[in-house]
């Protein structure tokens, strides 16, 4: 039976990756800030066979919770104990304004998320790509043209779940270290906005500690 995967976030890329797992066969419920009737028409039209809802419902029914929705309102999502969940966000001062707990390089955002989501399962995936890429790039596996996004997370079997997911979405994933790793996904840094293939995430993955975001990131962190 399919799993059922919960979106948390109604904008660009909650409906982007809602239309891209409707379409790799899996039961989507979308939820919004407010009640089901206020999406319920976008979710209709951008996102046919997906399910808009609430955010409690999602966070009850779902298997599998991806967050899509800005960073300054992690501290809104409802409780996910015990859940397995994809932080797509990223931090953007232009939507989540001037946030210095958002922006310190000693942490990653998915760390921050993470600490306030105790008892859920964090791992980042789906925030480096543009959603115009997203909703474009699905290519089936093996072909040589299809791009890759990067997974980063604390449990083994947890990474290896959500990169099933992003494999099953038409892209190739690649594994980014752990959640204080996954820095090097964020806005800043090399891949952030990247629409390249698999060797490629790989090689700006392991030039990050040499570009000036991961200097930074390195010296803030070792002071």
């Amino acid at each position: 039976m399919s799993k059922t995967i919960g979106i948390l976030g109604a904008g660009k890329v909650g409906t982007v990756l809602g239309r891209l797992l409707v379409a790799a066969g899996y039961r989507v419920l979308i939820a919004g800030s407010g009640p089901a009737s206020k999406i319920a028409l976008t979710i209709e039209v951008l996102v046919p066979g997906a399910q808009a809802t609430t955010a409690m419902d999602v966070a009850r029914d779902s298997d599998i919770v991806i967050l899509a929705l800005p960073l300054g309102k992690y501290r809104s999502i409802p409780n996910l104990n015990g859940k397995l969940v994809i932080d797509a966000m990223n931090y953007w001062w232009e939507i989540d304004g001037i946030r210095p707990d958002l922006n310190d390089p000693r942490v990653s955002t998915s760390e921050i998320v993470q600490q306030y989501l105790t008892g859920a399962r964090v791992v980042k995936a789906f925030n480096h790509m543009g959603y115009h890429d997203l909703d474009s790039g699905a290519r089936p596996a093996g072909s040589i043209e299809r791009k890759a996004i990067g997974v980063a997370g604390d449990n083994t079997a947890d990474v290896a779940e959500v990169s099933a997911l992003v494999n099953a979405t038409g892209f190739e994933p690649v594994f980014a270290g752990t959640l204080r790793d996954s820095i090097a996904l964020e806005p800043g840094a090399e891949l952030f906005g990247a629409n390249v293939t698999a060797p490629s995430v790989l090689e700006a993955l392991d030039r990050f500690p040499t570009t000036e975001r991961g200097l930074t990131v390195a010296g803030a962190r070792a002071a």
